[in-house]
């Protein structure tokens, strides 16, 4: 089964995303409320891919972003705003990022996403 780990400040986007990957794609879903406490996760657990907002208290996205990858290169990381900042999605996607998603997330977008990935969608019909 496919590990996911999602990391936002925003307990709503957290329990949205973990209801909508694990019930209706199956994944299994790890939430962390900070990129420090993600981090932290992340080297337990080992996901594959890691959906982290890009601007949070303490540490922001990007920097989380940094460290995954110098912990494991092959992460693949789904950047997250509800800020629309053009030059903060150009950073991410020079960084390395797989995919930028705008909040509130779209099923649409967030299934784009996963296929960029290379997540097993399933399809819901």
């Amino acid at each position: 089964m496919t590990k996911i780990l999602v990391i936002d400040d925003e307990k709503p986007t957290l329990s949205m995303l973990r209801l909508l990957l694990e019930d209706a794609y199956e994944y299994e879903v790890f939430t962390a409320e900070s990129g420090d406490a993600g981090i932290e996760l992340f080297t337990k657990e080992r996901p594959s891919i890691v959906f982290t907002d890009i601007k949070m208290p303490g540490i922001s996205g990007l920097e989380v972003h940094e460290k995954l990858k110098a912990i494991d290169p092959s992460v693949r990381i789904v950047v997250m705003t509800g800020h629309g900042d053009q030059k903060l999605m150009e950073k991410a996607m020079s960084s390395g990022a797989t995919a930028f998603i705008h909040k509130p997330i779209e099923r649409q977008a967030l299934e784009d996403a996963l296929k960029k990935s290379d997540a097993d969608v399933p399809s819901k019909e």
